[in-house]
């Protein structure tokens, strides 16, 4: 149970995050999620979206370098202590966790977490076992 991350290049310079999301708004693309890693020349931007195929078709007819990755979706009570929870379970198994960020929605007292971990089939297996809700790509689809 995995949703698809779109990580795209993008230049670092003035006005460059804002073309992107002009072009996902003109191809009514909606994000759900954003995380951007920046160095100074270039950054990666990492999104989930709607409509992961109609996206990647956009971003390549666009011209950006993109890519899909596999990560997990977590649901997680929006209360102090919720996301230790999820870190420990995935501590305690073993599996690493190479980067995360969150996200919430209308949805009252729910967060998500979007989670890069180096074993996506153990991790979900570990996740489930202690009680943890995972979020699949139509879910995310719809929120």
């Amino acid at each position: 149970m995995t949703v698809q991350q779109i990580s795209v290049f993008l230049e670092n310079k003035p006005g460059g995050l804002a073309a992107f999301a002009r072009v996902l708004s003109g191809n009514n693309i909606n994000m759900r999620a954003m995380c951007i890693a920046e160095t100074p020349d270039f950054g990666i931007l990492r999104i989930i979206v709607d409509d992961v195929y109609n996206t990647m078709c956009t971003m390549k007819d666009a011209g950006y370098i993109c890519s899909a990755t596999k990560v997990l979706a977590v649901e997680i009570p929006d209360k102090p202590g919720s996301l230790l929870h999820t870190l420990t379970v995935l501590g305690e198994n073993g599996i690493n966790l190479e980067y995360s960020y969150a996200f919430t929605t209308s949805r009252k007292d729910v967060a998500y977490m979007i989670l890069r971990v180096n074993d996506n089939e153990r991790a979900v297996d570990v996740l489930v076992k202690n009680g943890i809700r995972l979020v699949d790509q139509e879910e995310i689809s719809k929120l």
